[in-house]
């Protein structure tokens, strides 16, 4: 019976059979159209695929719950999230997720495949992506090595290639509110699928930007307005961009400290005394492929992207033309706030629903 409700709250016009591996579904649109098929996986059919969800099989763990690869019977290779039951997401986030990403295709969107709901499991099965997840590479030493100028340039671009889609042409405004390294996994040619939608915020044709009382995301990724009074809009998935961006060309993770302050921070500051090379990472210097102006229009283009205020931040359709197009003149950035780990009796504090982290305070720092 759940298998058959969520079919119909995604979209599915097809009741499969009562005992099956993987049954085919068809996801329409409003107007009838056939969108693309999705299977219905049975229970069984996991377990054999992910050997009984062996520690060996296991890719990951998220918020949602662990990641396994999967082998079918067909010898497709797929990805299986499973919710925890510890989990702080429940079928609502599993809803939302079955919903919106069987409905989006994009080259640059990660492919839900299927999903499985029996008795207490919920379970969303993905084309599997073979060299994991950007944070695999980006923050460790010697991996990082494996992700020349070229290669990030391309994530940089097809990250923004996807938001664009979300933001202006899918058949809804689309917000992913947990865009960060983690999230962007990378396919054979190392081209990166954005995934985890599970957060995810749907605008409608009228709607540009609405308040929640419930904030989501990952600390350090969060944009202030929607960390302070929980207000959502395009512009909060900027910023996050933004602050990936400088992840991407600096090859460190933004909550990392570094001379006494975050990513974003440290980069502002070099940016104001006219040293903002120095947040290139030293590896892609001695790599192949390597474009010293890219990266510092890079640089220039994710520190527009985390101002403080939305209206000055720029929206993904213009991030894709400042990347694509060197002759485009880039306004002057003004000064991003900044997250800081200060536990502050003030009224910037609130819980973030994230698990890892419960307080966040923005403060503003000057440029030396």
């Amino acid at each position: 019976m759940k298998q058959l409700n969520l079919i119909r709250e995604i979209g599915g016009n097809a009741t499969p059979p009562p005992a099956y591996d993987a049954s085919k579904v068809r996801i329409c649109s409003k107007n009838g159209k056939t969108n693309h098929e999705m299977h219905i996986f049975s229970f069984e059919s996991i377990a054999t695929a992910t050997n009984n969800f062996s520690s060996a099989n296991k890719l990951g763990q998220g918020g949602y719950g662990p990641v396994y690869k999967g082998k079918l019977k067909d010898g497709q290779e797929i990805a299986v999230k499973r919710l925890s039951k510890s989990s702080g997401q429940g079928l609502g986030e599993f809803k939302n997720e079955a919903q919106l990403i069987a409905k989006l295709q994009h080259r640059n969107l990660v492919r839900l495949l299927g999903f499985c709901i029996e008795k207490e499991e919920r379970i969303l099965v993905y084309e599997y992506m073979p060299n994991k997840s950007l944070d695999f590479y980006l923050f460790d030493f010697n991996k990082k090595k494996l992700l020349n100028w070229k290669s990030r340039f391309c994530v940089i671009e097809g990250i923004a290639q996807a938001l664009v889609y979300l933001h202006n042409y899918s058949r809804l405004t689309v917000i992913h509110r947990d865009l960060k390294a983690s999230n962007i996994l990378l396919d054979d040619e190392m081209r990166p699928k954005i995934s985890d939608f599970g957060m995810a915020r749907i605008f409608g044709s009228k709607g540009s930007e609405e308040n929640t009382d419930r904030v989501v995301g990952t600390f350090g990724y969060m944009c202030p307005e929607y960390a302070i009074r929980g207000v959502v809009s395009v512009k909060t998935d900027v910023f996050s961009y933004g602050v990936l961006l400088l992840e991407i060309v600096s090859g460190k993770k933004n909550n990392s400290l570094i001379a006494d302050g975050p990513l974003i921070a440290y980069a502002w500051q070099l940016w104001s005394e006219g040293r903002v090379s120095e947040l290139i990472d030293p590896i892609l210097e001695g790599l192949i492929m390597f474009s010293s102006s890219e990266t510092l229009r890079c640089i220039h283009i994710g520190l527009l992207c985390v101002q403080n205020k939305a209206a000055d931040r720029p929206t993904m359709l213009e991030v894709v033309s400042f990347l694509s197009n060197e002759t485009i003149q880039l306004p002057q950035p003004k000064q991003p706030a900044f997250f800081n780990n200060a536990v502050k009796e003030q009224q910037d504090e609130l819980s973030v629903k994230n698990g890892s982290m419960n307080v966040v305070t923005i403060s503003k720092m000057e440029g030396r």
